[in-house]
């Protein structure tokens, strides 16, 4: 596995998290890597994505609440995604992403590759 994602779980609306992803070949430390959600019965849509040097991209209406990060050490690549004030509409599986890409945050799922296995987050109301 590439790309291993976690840190989903249930929590209240109001709550945070913090997902992880760590990709343990040392290429993906300068790969853009991304954050996607999938919620049922809708398509997988971008949230979230940083370059290596610390440029990011949100999908509209996340910044506020979502902040994407990441390390680069020894032969690994983590990106982060601190999730504050979670709503119900988070709800989704997230799912992270890499793109060969070194400078472009390009938002298309096409255009990602490979992927992690995704981690379940559910909301409460």
């Amino acid at each position: 596995v590439q790309l291993q994602a976690s840190g989903g779980g249930l929590v209240r609306a109001g709550d945070s998290l913090r997902l992880s992803c760590t990709a343990s070949e040392r290429k993906f430390q300068t790969y853009v890597m991304g954050w996607f959600r999938q919620a049922p019965g809708k398509e997988r849509q971008f949230v979230a994505a940083i370059t290596w040097n610390g440029r990011n991209r949100y999908a509209d209406g996340l910044k506020d609440r979502f902040t994407i990060s990441r390390d680069n050490v020894d032969n690994t690549a983590t990106v982060y995604l601190q999730m504050n004030n979670l709503k119900p509409e988070d709800t989704a599986v997230y799912y992270c992403a890499a793109n060969t890409d070194l400078f472009t945050i390009v938002t298309m799922t096409s255009r990602f590759a490979p992927w992690g296995q995704g981690t379940l987050v559910t909301v409460s109301s």
